[in-house]
């Protein structure tokens, strides 16, 4: 039950923007982000692919434009998909198309993302994000399989060609099977279509022909392997830092699967959690997406206000008995989520896990 948690929690951050008269959006540091990612990412993949430099300089340049990619998709792309990066529709739309750039597809992230994982955080059986690893058990009602004693081990495989995956393979599964797990997408519009199409078209046209046009095969694959297991450890293990770590809860879908027996609000602070808050470098980097609490009760505020918003919202769970989850260091984080995953893996019988209440 709520008891009035969310009432009050929105009105002491409705207060903090008024009282301090600042936009719940985007501001000149976001903006800064932007104007130094994007450009530095166009420049370093025009040089990598028309460059001349040594072996030796092309792989820190690689580690560039990874770096760039990563904070493109983690400060910029992230809030514009949520309505966050500035005050105009028309602006976060465009921005939200840096998903579509980085090989993604908006349309399909913002149903999957804001729709599906921030509405069913952690119930088994709708929330993507833990539907979409068939050879891993990451949560207790999920069937264990004998091989699941060392998914310890291998997840890391996994998460390194997850966006490898999902740009080729995951997108295709949803745009024509029309779901997202056991979500129906919603009918697809001529300009959705046509975005999907040319976007993926243009990925492969800039991540693998051109490259393999001007560099060789050799040089491009190499390339392509180190860019993704890059973007898919680090991207992968941010969100699963978040959510699947010993301190949150988890539950499963029942006969009524949309039914969350607690309220929205509530389920969402048991369900996630956050790591490192005091680390600024790090907060930085990742457009504040270690402040998961945060943006999981205001997504549609932008990542900029989080460690400002941290210090209310933990004060209202304390005042209504919640936990306030969080892991002062990242590898405090790492840890728990490694822990977990190797306590789901030894057996199908548990009693160690929380459910909602």
């Amino acid at each position: 039950m709520d008891h009035g948690f969310f009432e009050a929690v929105k009105n002491s951050v409705d207060t903090y923007f008024l009282d301090n008269n600042i936009s719940r959006t985007g501001n000149k540091h976001l903006y800064l982000k932007t104007l130094i990612f994007i450009p530095l990412a166009l420049a370093t993949y025009c040089f990598l692919l028309w460059g001349t430099y040594s072996w030796l300089t092309g792989l820190a340049l690689l580690f560039v434009l990874i770096i760039c990619l990563i904070s493109i998709a983690f400060n910029v792309m992230h809030d514009a998909c949520h309505g966050s990066y500035a005050g105009s529709k028309t602006i976060n739309n465009l921005m939200s198309l840096t998903m579509n750039a980085l090989g993604g597809n908006a349309f399909l992230w913002k149903i999957t993302h804001n729709v599906i994982h921030h509405t069913y955080t952690n119930i088994d059986g709708v929330d993507h994000d833990i539907a979409n690893w068939p050879l891993l058990r990451q949560c207790p009602t999920q069937p264990w399989k004998p091989f699941h004693r060392i998914q310890h081990w291998y997840m890391f495989l996994l998460y390194a060609i997850h966006t490898m995956a999902w740009m080729l393979v995951f997108d295709f599964v949803k745009y024509f099977t029309r779901k997202i797990a056991t979500t129906p997408i919603k009918r697809m519009d001529t300009h959705e279509h046509f975005m999907f199409w040319s976007s993926k078209l243009l990925y492969i046209l800039f991540y693998i022909v051109l490259p393999i046009y001007f560099k060789g095969w050799q040089v491009w694959l190499t390339g392509f392997i180190i860019l993704h297991v890059s973007l898919g450890l680090v991207v992968t293990m941010v969100f699963q830092l978040a959510h699947l770590v010993e301190k949150t809860s988890f539950d499963e879908a029942g006969e009524e699967p949309k039914n969350i027996l607690t309220s929205w609000a509530v389920h969402e602070v048991i369900t996630t959690a956050n790591f490192a808050p005091n680390n600024k470098l790090l907060s930085w980097f990742l457009g504040g997406l270690n402040f998961q609490i945060e943006h999981h009760l205001f997504p549609q505020v932008s990542h900029i206000h989080y460690p400002a918003l941290s210090k209310i919202i933990k004060g209202e769970c304390e005042k209504f008995n919640l936990p306030y989850n969080c892991y002062q260091t990242l590898n405090g984080a790492v840890t728990s989520h490694i822990r977990l995953m190797k306590q789901l893996g030894r057996s199908d019988e548990f009693g160690l896990f929380k459910k909602p209440v």
